[in-house]
């Protein structure tokens, strides 16, 4: 598997991420893993390959000058040289330095609920009809868009589900972090990067769609996952 921490090696190289920083996430980095593990083993299905993104990643609009969001991970779309479509997850280094573990199992959880999302959009064919928020408020509450309940993906690990419930009730919710990730990151000094808020749309050509290679087991647990939701809606 690539060094999933090669971004945040490179930074510390550069000078642009202290050693005492650099060590924190290394030191912390287990409560990723183990909340991949626990994804897993819950969903059924292999966590999408994943990197550690040295940067803060916070978010602007036009619409809200005095306001910013702030993305602690993503999952993003990238097709490479060849017209190929790759999935991967990026979690930015203030998560892991900062995140308490119910935190970052959410936030990966709700990643992967992303992916899984995604997979399904693109199997359909319906990947190109996203309307572009005009601001932060909008792009808070699109989130969930498209998303399976967490129960259905999860269902074997119910803590897993209730840190997902408590911390994404109307967007990530997390003070404490969001705090922190400014404080002791943004002010200061340390690398943060900005995006428009219309950047975390997908744009996927039409060619990459169609040469996405998925594996059989991915498209079967997707298709029960479908299922079961289509059959509590019949019962509601």
């Amino acid at each position: 598997m690539p060094n999933v921490l090669l971004r945040l090696e490179e930074a510390k190289d550069k000078g642009l991420i202290p050693d005492h920083v650099y060590q924190l996430i290394t030191s912390r980095f287990h409560l990723v893993k183990e909340g991949i593990s626990r994804i897993e083993k819950a969903s059924g299905l292999n966590y999408p390959y994943y990197y550690v993104e040295p940067n803060l990643v916070v978010s602007t609009s036009k619409v809200e000058f005095t306001q910013f969001g702030i993305f602690f991970a993503r999952t993003i779309p990238v097709v490479g040289p060849d017209n190929r479509l790759n999935i991967l997850v990026q979690l930015t280094a203030p998560l892991i330095s900062y995140g308490l573990l119910g935190t970052i199992h959410a936030i990966l959880a709700h990643e992967f609920m992303h992916y899984i999302s995604l997979i399904s959009r693109v199997l359909k064919m319906n990947i190109i009809s996203d309307e572009i928020p005009d601001s932060l408020f909008e792009e808070k509450y699109r989130d969930f868009d498209h998303l399976l309940e967490a129960r259905i993906i999860f269902k074997r690990d119910n803590a897993l589900i209730n840190h997902i419930k408590k911390k994404f009730s109307e967007g990530l919710g997390d003070p404490r972090l969001e705090r922190k990730a400014i404080e002791d990151w943004m002010n200061k000094g340390l690398p943060t990067m900005v995006l428009p808020v219309d950047a975390n749309i997908i744009r996927i050509p039409i060619e990459a769609i169609a040469k996405l290679h998925m594996h059989d087991i991915i498209r079967e647990k997707i298709n029960q996952f479908e299922n079961k939701a289509r059959s509590k809606k019949s019962y509601v």
